[in-house]
């Protein structure tokens, strides 16, 4: 096959009935490519926040696995059929991710149908475009807050009047702050302060916790963010 060829075939689609061993790797190889550039932006945009290297190479290979299967049935129902019924028996479970992680699957998924459709040149331009679109976004920090914002809460001696009692530390260590709930604890022997906090500086959190825990008699104090307790500090 000429080079002309090879760009014809990747703008006009394959056919249903033509899968070749030639087919195949002319579709596979890019939608692998493809899969594998996603996931390495993937990682560039989430170094700070994390990653599971198995998330990672399910991007990678997501988009073949899909354009193998776009490949496969092509026109024929009879064998779309025979595939729903194969993927009925599979169960898929995975913790509930990031929306972000989520858009990562459902490109990669996508780009890798577009691949099995023969229109692999479409699916490199499109997934161009939309991974500068997320770097621009993600160096910009578009719609990011300027501090992690926090959940705080503090455990207090009855007799403690707790009324602006750590107004010093957190003006000290916070963006902002604001107490959200008082809950009466050990039949009433302890109160529990529940705070909002935006912190000016990560690092400074145990500075911080130090500080409160002078002032609250050396009882619980737990900081969390808002998703479940991600970075979590106990003191009894």
């Amino acid at each position: 096959m000429s080079f002309d060829e090879f760009i014809t075939s990747a703008t006009t689609g394959a056919t249903a009935d033509e899968l070749t061993a030639l087919s195949v790797v002319e579709n596979l190889v890019p939608a692998l490519i493809i899969g594998f550039v996603i996931s390495l932006v993937y990682l560039l945009t989430h170094k700070k926040a994390g990653y599971s290297q198995a998330f990672c190479v399910s991007l990678i290979v997501l988009a073949p696995i899909v354009a193998m299967v776009i490949l496969s049935i092509g026109n024929n129902v009879a064998r779309a059929f025979s595939l729903a019924g194969a993927f009925a028996l599979i169960r898929f479970r995975s913790a509930p991710g990031d929306p972000k992680d989520i858009a990562f699957v459902f490109m990669s998924v996508v780009m890798g149908l577009v691949c099995g459709m023969g229109y692999w040149l479409y699916a490199a331009i499109a997934t161009l475009i939309i991974l500068c679109a997320i770097i621009i976004l993600h160096v910009t920090n578009y719609a990011g807050k300027k501090g992690d914002v926090y959940t705080l809460k503090i455990t207090v001696p009855e007799t403690l009047n707790y009324v602006g009692a750590f107004d010093e530390p957190l003006k000290k260590y916070t963006n902002s702050y604001k107490l959200v709930r008082v809950k009466s604890v050990d039949f009433g022997a302890l109160f529990e302060l529940s705070y909002n906090v935006q912190l000016k500086d990560d690092k400074q959190i145990r500075e911080m916790l130090d500080d409160l825990r002078a002032m609250n008699g050396n009882l619980k104090i737990m900081l969390s963010t808002e998703q479940e307790a991600v970075r979590s500090f106990h003191f009894q």
